[in-house]
């Protein structure tokens, strides 16, 4: 039996209600919505019917209730979410710019997901997991590096996969962050960076030769490179496989490329092929746009259906 765990935060959003409202005036917000990244992905992967966990911690208040709801609601195993009576749920206020950029204050590194260790993570849920999800954005402190590394151990003991978003930029790759991000691309299976990250962990700063190194140096076996409103390339040693981004209006991108992640991940773990895997994916992450909340957009198979119809 398959079931894809994600390890790291859960937050809830708040969003401003006005394009260029800024976050330094009193203003109207909207939320909280549940979200985080790796939750966003691991509920795209219970939307699609893939038995499924997560490691992370909340507090014991309404902004974590709504998310240990949803995230129970929509399928995902949540015996692997730590309640910590004392410490508060992460949020992330964000207010949306006319160009399309966004501005964020988060509170994530002293919230409860910010808490994260091998000492309070429910690492049980490791036992059957087939494939660990991994997010560089979750690589906030010490403790949740070797949390991750420790999961990756147990999963990859157990003959099973890991994945890996970098999620991260060159310019915060600061101290020893790039060291913990190399060291887990060396236990990568499916590498999944955007096109910003191509380069960000390889010694060639030319995007085609850092792809052959993944595959020579780290024995990585896709790459799944995400490219926006451009679509979407997998990878192998062998191939290539492309997909067009499917043209829809856009409400709120935020979490489209954890949705995307989620459905591939999803599909491939379901023993689908590359070309299929990717055209769910790219569904997923078109309609995920479509929707306000980051984990509002999340879609079952069903809902793919209808929306392309």
């Amino acid at each position: 039996m398959m079931k894809i765990v994600s390890l790291g935060e859960i937050v809830v959003e708040v969003m401003a209600t006005e394009i260029n409202q800024s976050l330094a005036e009193t203003g109207l917000f909207s939320g909280p919505y549940p979200s985080g990244a790796p939750a966003i992905f691991i509920d795209q992967v219970a939307k699609l019917g893939v038995g499924c966990s997560i490691i992370s911690a909340v507090g014991k208040d309404g902004f974590g209730n709504i998310n240990l709801k949803r995230l129970l609601r929509d399928g995902v195993d949540i015996s692997g979410i730590s309640v910590l009576d004392d410490e508060v749920t992460g949020s992330a206020f964000v207010t949306y710019k006319s160009n399309g950029d966004r501005d964020f204050i988060f509170n994530i590194r002293k919230a409860a997901c910010g808490q994260l260790s091998l000492g309070i993570a429910n690492l049980a849920v490791l036992n059957d997991c087939t494939h660990l999800h991994i997010m560089g954005s979750s690589l906030i402190n010490q403790n949740i590096v070797d949390l991750c590394l420790a999961a990756i151990n147990i999963v990859k003991s157990n003959q099973g996969k890991v994945s890996f978003d970098p999620n991260i930029r060159k310019e915060l790759l600061s101290g020893n962050m790039k060291a913990y991000l190399t060291q887990i691309l060396k236990d990568t299976d499916i590498y999944m960076p955007s096109e910003s990250e191509v380069t960000v962990l390889s010694s060639f700063g030319n995007d085609a030769a850092a792809i052959e190194e993944y595959f020579t140096r780290f024995k990585v076996s896709e790459i799944v490179l995400k490219q926006g409103s451009k679509g979407a390339t997998v990878f192998t040693p062998d191939s290539t496989t492309e997909i067009a981004a499917f043209s829809v209006n856009e409400v709120d991108p935020t979490g489209a490329g954890d949705c995307f992640g989620g459905a591939y991940i999803a599909c491939r773990s379901k023993g689908m092929n590359i070309a299929e895997s990717l055209f769910i994916a790219a569904q997923c992450g078109a309609r995920s746009v479509t929707f306000k909340g980051p984990m509002e957009g999340t879609s079952t198979r069903e809902e793919l259906l209808q929306f392309f119809q």
